[in-house]
């Protein structure tokens, strides 16, 4: 009975984002308790406080197109613009166009920096913190976190995708890594 309502939920997500849950019904059929734990994960990594929306998804999606400019990136686009992020803001943060990204540019900052293991981290990180607190920061070290984790989780298992276009409310925007991204 619990896996049937599960499969229903994935069902539910994919339709509503769009995305491809064959990974995560794998994982399901191979340990169902590997599925609980990975729903925790989720859960966790997906917790997020106190940090202004453009600034969160500037890390998120820098991170995302950092390791997967594919199918994981068009999925955190569609839950950026269900939360209202304005369409301008998410395509200039795939785009790694700071000036167009407004305030998200922090986030996309504290973003490349983290994952350049580079000093920029330490001024952007104090920045967040300053503006929003310590949970503030948290948020977007969470969003890193999960920005790296179901990439790696989904090449893992083999369902890895090369990068693609991303769509951003019928506009197609080519993903700039973030790593390769002047400061």
């Amino acid at each position: 009975m619990l896996t049937w309502l599960i499969h229903r939920k994935l069902a539910k997500f994919e339709r509503t984002f769009d995305y491809d849950l064959t990974y995560a019904r794998e994982i399901l059929a191979t340990d169902f308790g590997a599925f609980l734990r990975l729903g925790k994960i989720t859960n966790a990594i997906g917790w997020h406080r106190d940090v202004p929306l453009d600034v969160y998804y500037g890390a998120k999606l820098t991170g995302t197109v950092a390791e997967d400019c594919g199918p994981c990136t068009q999925l955190v686009v569609a839950m950026a613009l269900a939360d209202r992020l304005a369409p301008n803001v998410v395509a200039a943060i795939i785009a790694g166009d700071e000036a167009a990204a407004g305030e998200a540019a922090l986030g996309m900052r504290f973003a490349r920096g983290v994952l350049a293991h580079s000093a920029e981290a330490d001024g952007s990180r104090e920045e967040i913190g300053r503006r929003w607190g310590k949970r503030a920061v948290l948020s977007c070290a969470f969003a890193l976190t999960a920005a790296r984790f179901f990439p790696t989780l989904k090449y893992a298992l083999g369902h890895g995708q090369a990068c693609q276009k991303v769509i951003v409310a019928g506009t197609t925007v080519s993903p700039r890594p973030a790593l390769t991204l002047a400061s």
